[in-house]
């Protein structure tokens, strides 16, 4: 086969999958798991084999016109460069993780068939936004996957938080989606195709008028979908929705899309230093801002949750200072450490069995209970915070590597301020990150919470999976840096002195310091009891989500702060961590500024159809059904009255005419 009949498969056999498993799930259940992870497995050697054609080498670009719609054509397009074959790679490893791990994980869930058909098209979705050399196309993987998390967040829709979940979800990235649209129309109208080569051609020729609008107008979108301030919020509260559900969205899929898509279209974005600017702000932003946050959160799904959207900002920050190399280099490497921490807090959670799902302040003795858990979760937590040698040190230092260039000068396709800011934010989130994943590791299997039930050993199907992603986090950068160049426009990915030695310190630091905040904290507290944790009867780890989050979990409702005295959070944030735990207000600065008034609005536009509108429809109708009941009463039946009437009108109309004939 040719390469491009190859790549028109890898998203084609997942969707193949979906659609099989949407009409056999109900009548053939037993087919549901070959459903689910033979196609999305077919596909990941089948992207595979597209990455290992394409070496690296020049893009292949092939395409047929859609549908003839006038000046600007639509057209199922490929353009595969090494950005897009190894993006695939990454997703149809992720995917294909997840749902071996899923056939463990919701093992007695009844809505599994339906719940792996959607996992099969959100994948689909995900690899034909890498794929597709045409925008419009991209925008219906886009659109897709964004329908494919509403159903899939909102998994349990059975709990009110899991709806209300969902609903965020759809509701906030459609709010980025409406500008994004704007902005990808504007840009056809100026580069006369939706087509992404095309689109570039244009930019580098400056045949795109207004390029700091459509900059921006595309950037609301982006914020949207994957998470970055202050389109954000919604992404903590999907927690909601099953843990490898989680594990997709974060590592390599929907999150990710927003910064896949600006490095696509990069030129773009360096043609207007203000968008730069503003894409930089909005990295650090929301890097320092998601780290605090995340210093501050009980529950670990919730830690994590944050965490993605730090580790996005570095991406996005990466994307200010012009380097898209780094940017996806960082995302091919998060997508491996942070599907591992997801799918190992699903473990972490069957063995708590707490009745807050993952509160970690009710941890206690898992270190011995789930070793599988507890060695690959500090591998990827050590990769999180970038300690060499894991794959989050070479990615991460090649964030911070780009923007001392730009501060030094070395590179002028991104303003100096940019660099300063990323550099900066990209320091302080080091310092942070290190700090929460410490606190994490130390309060999910060193904590002192209540012992819960042991449900004994998990499936091998999920222990499996997580050491299958241990070896990427801790093996992948050691030599990714040294290779990927040649994929990524020959950019150097090499760690710069400077940038390794704060990077690594300040790491370690933050580490160090939250060690030390726990000893403390662990030495001088009292010790108080916790409350005890329900019990769950045997079941699989889907089924105590489900019941934790039907038990209104603080995680997903109003937010819990840790019951565990030895939180080192607490101390380490001071009066900064009842903020940062309920993510600095934001949601209330929304539904001030937004939601009540749209409810203000709605009741008095529901005051006037009822009590202005209703009133003058009822009224319009007294005055005929008046006349109809005098006409009806008329109507006896008694001939008398018949003719008496008939008789009294003759003689008025002879008054009439005597009195006309008169006047005259």
């Amino acid at each position: 086969m040719t390469t491009t009949t190859l790549a028109v498969l890898v998203p084609l056999l997942p969707f193949l999958g979906a659609l099989a498993g949407l009409l056999l799930g109900r009548t053939a259940p037993g087919f549901a798991r070959p459903l689910a992870v033979l196609p999305t497995l077919a596909s990941l050697a089948l992207a595979a084999t597209v990455a290992a054609r394409q070496g690296g080498g020049p893009p292949v670009d092939a395409a047929t016109e859609l549908t003839p719609t006038g000046s600007v054509p639509i057209e199922l397009a490929l353009h595969i460069d090494g950005f897009a074959a190894l993006t695939a790679v990454v997703v149809g490893t992720v995917a294909t993780c997840v749902q071996i791990y899923s056939t463990g994980y919701l093992r007695d869930d009844p809505r599994y068939p339906s719940y792996a058909a959607l996992v099969s098209l959100f994948t689909s979705a995900i690899l034909l936004v890498v794929y597709t050399g045409d925008l419009m196309v991209l925008l219906v993987g886009w659109e897709v996957m964004g329908i494919c998390s509403y159903f899939l967040v909102g998994h349990y829709w059975e709990t009110p938080e899991a709806r209300a979940a969902s609903l965020k979800a759809f509701l906030v990235t459609k709010l980025g989606d409406v500008p994004f649209l704007i902005g990808l129309f504007a840009l056809a109208a100026d580069a006369g195709s939706f087509r992404i080569t095309r689109i570039l051609g244009a930019v580098a020729h400056g045949g795109i008028d207004h390029p700091t609008l459509v900059a921006l107008l595309l950037l609301a979108g982006v914020a949207g979908k994957s998470a970055q301030f202050p389109l954000h919020t919604w992404l903590p509260d999907a927690m909601a929705g099953p843990t490898p559900v989680s594990a997709l969205i974060h590592a390599a899929t929907m999150v990710a899309a927003g910064v896949y898509f600006v490095a696509r279209l990069l030129p773009l974005f360096e043609a207007s230093q203000a968008a730069m600017t503003v894409l930089a702000v909005m990295a650090a932003v929301t890097m320092t801002g998601s780290a605090l946050a995340a210093l501050a959160q009980d529950d670990i799904k919730r830690v994590l949750a944050y965490s993605t959207i730090g580790q996005l900002g570095y991406m996005t920050g990466a994307l200010a200072v012009a380097d898209r190399g780094a940017a996806v280099f960082h995302l091919l490497s998060h997508g491996a450490f942070k599907a591992l921490l997801f799918l190992a807090a699903g473990v972490i959670i069957h063995a708590a069995g707490t009745n807050s799902l993952a509160a970690m302040s009710r941890m206690s003795h898992l270190r011995d209970r789930v070793p599988d858990a507890y060695w690959t979760m500090t591998v990827a937590l050590l990769a999180l915070a970038a300690i060499p040698p894991f794959s989050g040190f070479f990615s991460k230092e090649a964030v911070l590597g780009v923007a001392e260039h730009v501060v030094t000068g070395h590179t002028e396709h991104a303003p100096a301020a940019a660099g300063w800011i990323v550099l900066l934010a990209g320091l302080l989130t080091a310092l942070l990150t290190a700090a929460y994943a410490t606190r994490l590791w130390l309060l999910a299997f060193r904590g002192r919470g209540t012992e819960a039930p042991d449900h004994g050993r998990q499936p091998l199907t999920m222990t499996t999976v997580l050491w299958v992603l241990a070896v990427p986090s801790l093996a992948f950068g050691g030599f990714a840096f040294r290779v990927l160049p040649d994929w990524f426009d020959g950019h150097d990915l090499t760690p710069t002195l400077t940038t390794s030695v704060l990077g690594t310190g300040v790491a370690l630091v933050g580490g160090i310091v939250t060690y030390a905040t726990w000893r403390h904290t662990t030495a001088h507290a009292a010790r108080v009891p916790l409350g005890a944790v329900a019990a769950h009867p045997e079941g699989d780890a889907g089924q105590v989500e489900a019941e934790a989050i039907a038990s209104h979990a603080p995680a997903y409702g109003d937010v819990a702060y840790a019951a565990d005295p030895s939180d080192p959070g607490r101390l380490l944030l001071g009066r900064l961590h009842r903020h940062a735990a309920v993510g600095f207000h934001l949601d209330a600065v929304y539904s001030a500024l937004f939601v009540r008034p749209v409810r203000a609005g709605a009741s008095i536009v529901r005051f006037l159809d009822r009590e202005v509108v209703d009133t003058y429809v009822r009224g319009a109708g007294i005055l005929p059904r008046w006349l109809g009941a005098a006409v009806r009463r008329a109507q006896t039946g008694n001939l008398q009255t018949y003719v008496s009437a008939l008789l009294a009108g003759t003689v008025v109309l002879a008054v009439a005419a005597v009195l006309v004939a008169t006047g005259a």
